[in-house]
């Protein structure tokens, strides 16, 4: 289970980092290299997920969808220094919840 939630973490600060440094040069005019750096970050966290032990691709993909939405919220509040509401912190927490129950309920066969 910890290396689950240790691959989801990766997967998600790849995701967002390498979003984020496309963004930067982008939105930002920050240098080429900005978004060259950012792209390959971003087919790394491509990779990442299938290194689970999950067999289901949907249900990995639907479950790190979940880890995404609080890792971007904590993103937001640590780098972009806007500081979550009561709304963002609860929304992440039912996401959490959904990931726990998708990956950990007990199911037969």
């Amino acid at each position: 289970m910890l290396f689950a939630i240790l691959l989801f973490a990766i997967a998600g600060l790849a995701e967002i980092g390498g979003g984020y440094m496309v963004w930067l040069w982008l939105r930002e005019s920050r240098p080429l290299w900005y978004g060259i750096v950012g792209s390959l970050i971003l087919i790394v966290y491509g990779i990442i997920p299938t290194l689970q032990s999950f067999p289901s691709f949907g249900r990995v993909y639907a479950a790190y969808g979940g880890v995404f939405v609080a890792l971007a919220v904590l993103w937001g509040w640590l780098i972009d220094k806007k500081a979550p509401d009561l709304y963002d912190w609860i929304g992440a927490a039912i996401c959490l919840v959904g990931v726990s129950v998708m990956l950990w309920a007990p199911r037969s066969g």
